[in-house]
C-alpha cells in the first residue's frame, strides 16, 4: 500500500499518431494510481493527433497540458514532455504504446522504497505483425532484455547502477537492455543531475540516457510485463535504423569521457584503444609489427 502519493507525469511525445494515441491516451486514463497529469508535447503534427487527444481527454478528470513545440529532433520533444511537467516521476508513454492498468502504482511502489532508486523498468509485452520478418528478428533479439546482462542475475528489486555499468555485456547486443522509454519510470530529479536526452541521437538516446542515470542511482526492476510495446513501419525503431552504427561512435565517445571508470576492465580497454591518441598509436605500432 503506497502511504505517499507523489505526482507522476505521464509525458506522450506526439508526432502524426492518430491510428494509435486513443489507445495510449485510455490506457493512461485507466491508470490504478490516481495522482498523475497528462503532458503531451506535440512536434507540428499534420494529423488528427491532436483532436483525438483533446476529445477524449475533455471528458476525463485527469489534469492535462498541451505543448506545441516546434520540430527540433526526437530527443527535443521528449525533452520537452520533461521540462513541462510537474510531477515528482516522469512516466514515459510513446503515442504506439499500451500501459497495463497497474503499471504507475507498482513502479511507485518500488521506486519509494528507496529514495536512490533513480529508474524503475520492467518487461514489455509486444504488439507486432506476425508476417512482419523484421518483427519477428527484432523479437527474437529484443523481448526478453533483462536477460542479456553477463554477471547481474536480475531479479525482482532494486541494485547500484553502476553494477550495471560494471557488466561485461554492457555494450554487447543488444545494447538497449533496460528498455523503450514507454518501460521505464523516472524520478524527475535525474534530469537535473545528468542532464536530458541528447539532441545528437535517434536510435540510442533512450539507453544513453540510462547510462548516465545508473552512474548515480540504483535501479528498481519489475519482473512483470507492465507495457505493451508496438511494432510498426513506422516508428522510428525501424525509420532511423540505418543511422544506428553512426551513432554508436557518438556513444562510445560519450561512455569515454563520462562513465569510463565504472565500467568493466575489458570494455576500458576497447574504448581506450578507440578513443585515445595512445590508442591511435597503439594500433599504429600493431599494425607495423604485422607488416
Amino acid at each position: 500500500m503506497i502511504k505517499k502519493s507523489p505526482l507522476v507525469s505521464i509525458c506522450i511525445p506526439t508526432y502524426n499518431g492518430s491510428k494509435f494515441i486513443l489507445a495510449a491516451i485510455e490506457s493512461a486514463i485507466q491508470q490504478s494510481y490516481n495522482n498523475i497529469e497528462i503532458i503531451i508535447s506535440d512536434d507540428n503534427s499534420k494529423d488528427a493527433t491532436l483532436e483525438i487527444i483533446k476529445l477524449r481527454l475533455g471528458k476525463a478528470s485527469i489534469p492535462y497540458f498541451i505543448f506545441h513545440h516546434i520540430p527540433q529532433g526526437i530527443g527535443e520533444n521528449w525533452n520537452n514532455c520533461v521540462r513541462n511537467s510537474n510531477g515528482e516521476f516522469i512516466k514515459f508513454l510513446f503515442q504506439d504504446d499500451v500501459l497495463e492498468k497497474d503499471c504507475i502504482r507498482k513502479m511507485i511502489e518500488l521506486s519509494l522504497l528507496d529514495n536512490r532508486i533513480g529508474l524503475v523498468y520492467c518487461k514489455r509485452n509486444i504488439i507486432f505483425d506476425s508476417d512482419n520478418i523484421d518483427h519477428k528478428n527484432w523479437i527474437v533479439i529484443n523481448k526478453n532484455l533483462h536477460q542479456n546482462w553477463s554477471n547481474l542475475k536480475i531479479k525482482e528489486g532494486f541494485i547500484e547502477g553502476n553494477l550495471y555499468l560494471k557488466d561485461l555485456n554492457l555494450m554487447r547486443e543488444p545494447l538497449n537492455k533496460i528498455g523503450e522509454p514507454t518501460a521505464v519510470l523516472l524520478k524527475k530529479e535525474c534530469f537535473e543531475k545528468v542532464g536530458y536526452f541528447s539532441k545528437n541521437l535517434k536510435q540510442t538516446l533512450d539507453f544513453e540516457f540510462w547510462y548516465r542515470v545508473m552512474k548515480y542511482y540504483k535501479i528498481g526492476f519489475l519482473d512483470e510485463e507492465l507495457v505493451w510495446f508496438r511494432l510498426h513501419p513506422e516508428q522510428a525503431t525501424f525509420k532511423n535504423k540505418f543511422s544506428y552504427n553512426d551513432e554508436i561512435a557518438i556513444l562510445n565517445k560519450t561512455l569515454y569521457s563520462k562513465l569510463f571508470w565504472r565500467l568493466h576492465l575489458n570494455r576500458q580497454w576497447k574504448l581506450f584503444k578507440s578513443q585515445s591518441k595512445l590508442g591511435d598509436f597503439y594500433r599504429f605500432i600493431k599494425n607495423k609489427i604485422k607488416r
